[in-house]
């Protein structure tokens, strides 16, 4: 039963109703969100989490005129359900379909465009500010999880809020999870702070006894705050400036409703700490939040099973196994990842070797410099990062490892396009901002096989190396269980052809033996962007009338680029062809369609090489 949901066009409608009728409303969207989710795939837990959360702030807050910006946006369904978007919800993540994050461009209720964690505080407090400097009356949200408050963008965000006396309201959802379980001090800061609500209940205990008597109640409220620090410190909030409230039930309308509707009231920064549980009202999620962070299509009724066939082995579960069988030879290895331990493959390592195991959290700029130091000290740190998520550790890339060329490993998943998560969590611009960089140097496996070759490979060496590789499965070619290395800067021809060579980096290796079948072309396994295999470039340059590269990252700046910049510098004339991906960002869909679409299939090479080149 949707009678309610069904009423509801805009956060206008939320409003209009009764508030006793918003639980039953947080019901039928809970309920909303697990129906299409289940069809189409996407974020379950979080989104689960903050129903009521969302229905109180679209009830107590004037959206759009009020900001609100989600963190990460993972948990924004219920969002996009009541600012008109229900309809549209069974395109989720789909091509040319709604997005799983909050866009500006597809609804004014979307105030900031998200994806990557820990900036909603910062652009929040940007929104707050230009209304105080335009005279605007109105309320700037953050709405930020206990994860991505591990970053320290947040707190630099804190500390500036602090000290602002504008309308800024901070509120954390705190569900004692990221994506991976919780860790750090701030956990533990954030348990305590849970277990002190004692205090909370105590002092409303206190209030019914003392107003029997109003002389002895007047002189309680002003021992108030004297008698709140003999129980229970000051918060960290509070020494950041924030006037701090909570923690208090994300799940109990009646507690969230008058508390907002308080808090609208009062001036300066404000802070609301609010209790959630993933997966919220779906036992199956509640139990498992982190196997229904993002799970595929499933049934409601009997939650998520096994495939009827074995997949194929990922790209993430090959590094993971070789990432295990190295610690057990070189007792100098350890592991590094920024809250990404199942999503990079680390489960098993963190088992296996506990004591090598270093999961920072939120903190990619800090899994980078914390690897430069173990680097020093003689330790052989493997960084296992998203290629998105290296963007925000990029000055630490260059300033603390590679300008003291120490031998750190980055293991970079997802390479390439993603598909659902769309524009936010495209790896498209790795090969262009690291192969630039003095010192490093830019692997890309064609395959599961060669991936843990090449990650062997960049084990050896006593420089930074990038290792890319894309989500999920490719040709299936098994990898073997040794530890051997391939030659270092070394290419290898994969087909002999005439006139055209296509050169191939990464898993475009196969659709580019396919084109060159058709093509009659020589096709080379480029294998490392940086450094260039440049003595056969030669020879292929030499030999060859046309040259095509092929590489599923920007073209600006990369692999094709690299190679037009090694013929110029050696002299050599060759008519060249780069295929990539585009100046442009490109949104979520799937892979392999997106990739067809950018020309970077089989028929798409062949096309884009006879066009180049009619005869």
């Amino acid at each position: 039963m949707t009678h309610l949901l069904d009423s509801i066009q805009s956060p206008v409608d939320v409003r209009q109703l009764p508030r006793h009728d918003l639980p039953q409303l947080a019901q039928e969207l809970r309920q909303c969100v697990l129906d299409n989710v289940s069809r189409t795939g996407g974020h379950l837990s979080s989104n689960l989490g903050t129903v009521e959360l969302t229905v109180a702030l679209h009830y107590v807050f004037n959206t759009p005129d009020d900001r609100i910006v989600w963190d990460v946006g993972h948990q924004t369904y219920p969002h996009k359900i009541l600012t008109g978007r229900r309809e549209r919800m069974p395109t989720l993540r789909q091509l040319n379909g709604l997005s799983g994050f909050p866009r500006r461009d597809e609804s004014e209720y979307d105030t900031f465009g998200v994806g990557h964690s820990s900036t909603s505080i910062s652009a929040a407090l940007g929104m707050a500010l230009a209304s105080r400097q335009k005279g605007e009356n109105r309320h700037a949200i953050a709405v930020i999880g206990d994860g991505a408050m591990t970053a320290g963008m947040a707190f630099e965000a804190l500390n500036h809020a602090g000290v602002e006396d504008c309308k800024l309201l901070v509120i954390l959802n705190d569900n004692d999870m990221s994506i991976s379980p919780p860790v750090g001090a701030l956990n533990r800061y954030l348990a305590q702070l849970m277990s002190g609500r004692f205090y909370a209940a105590a002092k409303e205990g206190a209030k019914q006894v003392l107003k029997a008597a109003p002389p002895l109640f007047e002189l309680a409220k002003r021992f108030e705050e004297h008698a709140k620090g003999m129980v229970v410190p000051a918060t960290l909030f509070e020494k950041f400036g924030f006037n701090y409230i909570g923690p208090i039930d994300g799940h109990d309308l009646e507690s969230l409703i008058p508390t907002l509707e308080n808090l609208k009231h009062l001036d300066g920064p404000q802070f609301l700490h609010v209790v959630t549980k993933k997966g919220q009202g779906y036992k199956l999620a509640e139990a498992d939040p982190v196997a229904y962070h993002g799970p595929g299509k499933f049934d409601p009724a009997v939650g998520l099973v096994p495939p009827a066939t074995p997949p194929k082995t990922t790209f993430t579960q090959v590094f993971g196994q070789w990432l295990c069988d190295m610690a057990a030879q070189d007792e100098r290895l350890v592991g590094i990842t920024p809250a990404m331990r199942e999503g990079s493959g680390m489960v098993e390592f963190h088992k296996r070797f506990p004591k090598r195991y270093y999961d920072v959290g939120i903190a990619e700029q800090h899994a980078v410099t914390l690897a430069a130091g173990m680097a020093c000290e003689g330790l052989k740190p493997v960084v296992a990062i998203y290629s998105t998520f290296l963007q925000r550790g990029y000055d630490q890339l260059i300033h603390d490892v590679a300008l003291q060329n120490l031998p750190v490993v980055f293991a970079l998943d997802r390479a390439g396009l993603v598909g659902a998560d769309g524009a936010t969590h495209a790896g498209a611009y790795d090969i262009a901002f690291t192969r630039c960089i003095p010192n490093m140097s830019v692997a890309c496996p064609a395959d599961e096989c060669e991936c843990r070759q090449l990650l062997s490979t960049a084990y050896a060496q006593n420089h930074p190396v990038t290792v890319r590789y894309p989500r999920g499965a490719g040709a299936g070619v098994q990898p073997d269980t040794d530890l051997q290395a391939l030659a270092f800067g070394k290419a290898d021809i994969r087909r002999q052809g005439r006139q055209t060579a296509i050169l191939a980096f990464g898993t475009l290796l196969y659709p580019a033996l396919q084109a060159g079948e058709a093509l009659n072309a020589t096709v080379v396994n480029m294998r490392w962007v940086k450094p260039l295999d440049v003595e056969l470039l030669a020879q292929i340059a030499q030999s060859h009338e046309r040259i095509v590269t092929v590489e599923e990252g920007c073209l600006m700046g990369g692999a094709g680029s690299a190679v037009s910049e090694a013929l110029q510098y050696m002299r050599l004339q060759c008519d060249v062809l780069q295929l990539g991906l585009p100046d442009s960002f490109i949104e979520h869909g799937d892979p392999a369609r997106l990739l067809a679409m950018q020309g970077l299939d089989a028929e798409g090479i062949v096309r884009s090489v006879r066009q180049r080149w009619p005869d």
